[in-house]
């Protein structure tokens, strides 16, 4: 395999909806962020749940990651990575 399959565990979560906007990728995960501004609080969750991935991806050495999609692909692709010490 490669030296990422070797080093990391890698899990990529890709979804088929509206995706994000590339402006916008880099605030996806931050705390309390909601790209879909139809979504409120109590029909779409509090905008923590990307921010807490991230956090705990960076506390056990790992990234989380949203992933370019090639043109014409619906959707939005994240990555978490997690070094493979720490996945025993």
């Amino acid at each position: 395999g490669s030296a990422e399959e070797n080093e990391f565990g890698v899990v990529r979560v890709i979804d088929d909806g509206r995706g994000v906007p590339p402006e916008l990728a880099d605030h996806v995960f931050e705390r309390f962020v909601r790209i879909d501004q139809s979504r409120s609080r109590d029909v779409g969750g509090a905008g923590l749940g990307l921010a807490i991935v991230r956090r705990v991806a960076q506390n056990h050495g790992g990234t989380a990651e949203l992933e370019a999609r090639p043109i014409g692909m619906k959707g939005a692709s994240f990555v978490l990575r997690l070094p493979s010490s720490n996945l025993d």
